[in-house]
């Protein structure tokens, strides 16, 4: 075991530097607009911002702002934060003591000292900067780069495959997935990627007639150029495609912004459709991915072009955003957790009962962390 650590971490350092600028590229721009979204709201609700961090430990570079806050870039560039007045730590926890020494004008500027609603408002805000930073890239790259279009025709069919089981013909056209339209070739591997082990219902276009048919998806592990392992749904149709048939097709910025929205939700629902897969046991925990694995596939990605680069900034803002309102004590989606019980209550939850649940939610992060991080490694040991 020993050796495949080694041989892991040995992976990783080869192409450290073309890993690593591609990787602080995407995770900069993810952190810096989530936690903008954090700032832009306490600033608009009066409260006062201590500090605007690109990254925990030592500060690196920083400035002061007209306002008093401190911006700065730290040493480690696995996140960031931000501080309001009146926070006793970096992760937003309140101090009883110091809140009750404050003067009345301290009182009106302190994150602490505001109502639910805008403590509330100004927690979301941080992922909804996410979800609104990946439907401005996905916009920008449909209307810039257009959208790549294929037919959604058979060409050939795997023997034994559940397509062939299915009755699927070379020359089918496939219309609709369970009442889903079918525009693309590509709309057609999405869905049926997504949804292994499902029966599913095609509509098909068989020369001047239609044609139901019914076929469930064969769970397989798939390689995709780089060597990683993904499993997926797997028809077993394939499209031979010659000059001419595959398209880029101009999106108007309207159009563009409708689709960026509906990629965005399609990013969504695959992620939950997954995290619900992992309970029922039809997923595999050790696709679960950390910071290195990020880098990893930030690196990859990166030698394709700038494009699928922002692209995938777009699904790694969705999926911190995601991540942030899980109802977990540390995170986002915990502090809403304590809003909401205060605005049950009547009142905050005393100190000691923060204090414990910011604990367990750091244990649990951190138990995450340490996981994500072990198959990280084995993925990289295994590449």
């Amino acid at each position: 075991m020993a050796d495949l650590f080694l041989n892991g971490f040995n992976t990783l350092s080869h192409g450290l530097l073309g890993y690593v600028v591609p990787f602080l590229f995407v995770l900069t721009i993810v952190v810096f607009f989530h936690e903008l979204g954090h700032f832009l709201v306490a600033r608009w609700n009066g409260v006062k911002v201590l500090t605007f961090s690109l990254g925990f430990g030592p500060e690196i570079v920083g400035f002061n702002d007209r306002h008093g806050t401190r911006w700065k870039i730290s040493a480690i560039p696995l996140g960031g934060y931000v501080k309001f007045f009146g926070d006793d730590s970096e992760a937003s926890t309140p101090s009883t003591d110091s809140l009750s020494q404050m003067t009345a004008a301290e009182r009106s500027v302190s994150f602490h000292h505001k109502k639910v609603g805008p403590r509330a408002a100004i927690v979301v805000a941080g992922p909804v900067a996410n979800f609104i930073l990946a439907i401005v890239l996905f916009t920008f790259l449909f209307a810039v780069f257009g959208v790549p279009s294929t037919s959604p025709r058979v060409d050939n069919i795997q023997p034994g495959s559940a397509a062939e089981k299915a009755g699927f013909q070379p020359g089918d056209v496939i219309l609709a997935i369970d009442g889903s339209k079918i525009q693309t070739f590509l709309d057609m591997q999405r869905t049926v990627g997504a949804e292994a082990g499902r029966e599913l219902n095609f509509t098909v276009k068989r020369g001047d007639s239609t044609v139901d048919l019914k076929a469930t998806p064969e769970l397989r592990e798939i390689k995709d150029r780089f060597g990683n392992v993904q499993r997926l749904g797997i028809l077993g149709i394939s499209r031979s495609t010659s000059a001419g048939e595959v398209t880029t097709e101009r999106v108007n910025p309207a159009s563009a912004f409708v689709m960026g929205i509906k990629e965005t939700w399609f990013v969504v629902d695959r992620t939950f459709a997954y995290i619900g897969g992992l309970f029922a046991g039809r997923e595999a925990a050790d696709q679960l991915g950390g910071p290195l694995r990020i880098a990893q596939i930030s690196g990859q990605v990166a030698t394709i072009g700038f494009t699928p680069l922002l692209h995938l900034a777009a699904v790694l803002s969705i999926s911190i955003g995601l991540l942030n309102l899980f109802p977990v004590p540390l995170l986002d989606g915990g502090h809403l957790m304590f809003y909401a019980i205060e605005a049950v209550r009547g009142r905050p939850l005393s100190e000691r009962a923060q204090e414990m649940g910011f604990r367990i939610g750091l244990g649990l992060v951190l138990m995450l962390m340490v996981f994500a991080t072990y198959n990280d490694i084995l993925h990289l040991a295994s590449s």
